[in-house]
């Protein structure tokens, strides 16, 4: 990224620089990629709770009569499907069924919805929906630099928030319940990215400081920690949960990427990229994004690095790392569909050496 990139703060920045995080460059953020260390962040998440700052990512509201038509038509899963209160992970893609974004979306009434979107995508995605909202009764407002967010994830977070909200009905797993907080509204998902249970929490940008630090206060003796970016890209590779700019991109479609199942082409609604992707699922894709584990001492997997079988490229790594958890490296990658075995050999060429590696069933982790 050049170096006189203006990067955008989000209302957190005084309360990340007081905890003494270490702040890096992200999607054009200035955000914390670890407080105490990633290791210990990750295993605060895997083992009571974890606190991050989310309010990069971008926020918009659908709404009017034809809020739902205009949104099936746009996106691939069946939004005409979910009741009131529900939330539904969903993909925005191109013409040639590529992932433009990937988003959470939660029906809030019958002409009103809210949208959870990729941070450095917010301006191209709002710029997409508006492009194809021509036909139907709705509007698109971007309320994302108003809102601030948190995402509190861990087996602890639910007693977390009993302890700070006990007397409100706990929304159950993909659903969002709407509080208040200091007399602000405040929206509360139970959603996340880490492999774990957890919760997302929406309020004014204005009193997401207030948020942070009363969960933080108030939960110190549950084991929760501020949690960076570094210790939730580890939690969600081992999750196997794609990582957008990564493992999903405008050239990967949701098919090569594993997720048919928010894809929906019994639905009447045609999407862009529908035709390309009805042949993928007819046909089969040529490549497949797979999980993977190495299975010797090494370097750590690293996007880009790639992939062979005996002589032959097969493809590369689109995320690689170590697993704090299963102390290993670990990564997705896209390869050829043949070759997408679980349990096949395959090697990473690393440093110019070949590492064995081993094609595994996704997740990597998941909490029993």
């Amino acid at each position: 990224m050049p170096s006189t990139q203006v990067l955008n703060h989000t209302p957190l920045q005084k309360a990340h620089q007081k905890l003494g995080a270490r702040m890096v460059a992200f999607g054009g953020w200035h955000m914390p990629v670890q407080y105490e260390g990633i290791i210990k962040e990750h295993h605060a998440v895997r083992s009571d709770a974890g606190l991050f700052d989310i309010s990069h990512m971008g926020n918009f509201i659908v709404s009017g009569p034809q809020s739902g038509d205009f949104l099936d038509s746009v996106l691939t899963n069946h939004v005409g499907k979910l009741e009131i209160g529900e939330g539904q992970y969903n993909l925005m893609l191109n013409e040639e069924g590529g992932v433009i974004d990937d988003l959470i979306l939660y029906c809030i009434d019958i002409n009103t919805y809210y949208l959870v979107v990729n941070a450095a995508k917010i301006s191209e995605d709002l710029d997409w929906l508006q492009t194809h909202l021509e036909r139907y009764d709705a509007t698109v407002t971007d309320v994302s630099s108003s809102t601030g967010a948190v995402a509190l994830q861990g087996p602890r977070s639910e007693e977390i928030i009993r302890r700070l909200f006990g007397g409100n009905e706990i929304p159950t797993r993909n659903h969002i319940a709407f509080w208040k907080f200091e007399g602000q509204d405040l929206a509360i998902a139970r959603t996340g990215y880490t492999g774990e249970d957890g919760f997302e929490c929406f309020v004014p940008s204005s009193h997401i400081t207030s948020l942070w630090n009363l969960i933080l206060q108030k939960s110190r003796d549950l084991g929760c920690k501020p949690c960076g970016l570094g210790a939730r890209d580890t939690l969600r590779l081992e999750a196997g949960l794609p990582l957008n700019g990564n493992d999903l991109s405008p050239s990967i479609s949701p098919i090569e990427a594993g997720l048919k199942i928010f894809v929906n082409i019994q639905k009447e609604h045609n999407f862009p990229g529908r035709p390309i992707i009805e042949n993928q699922i007819k046909l089969g894709p040529t490549r497949k994004l797979v999980a993977f584990s190495v299975t010797a001492k090494g370097a750590p997997p690293r996007p880009h690095y790639e992939i062979f079988i005996k002589k032959d490229r097969v493809g590369e790594i689109t995320s690689g790392g170590v697993s704090p958890t299963l102390e290993k490296g670990i990564g997705l990658a896209l390869i050829e569909a043949k070759e997408a075995v679980i349990g096949r050999e395959i090697f990473i060429e690393i440093r110019g050496k070949k590492v064995p590696a081993k094609i595994e069933k996704k997740p990597l982790y998941r909490r029993n």
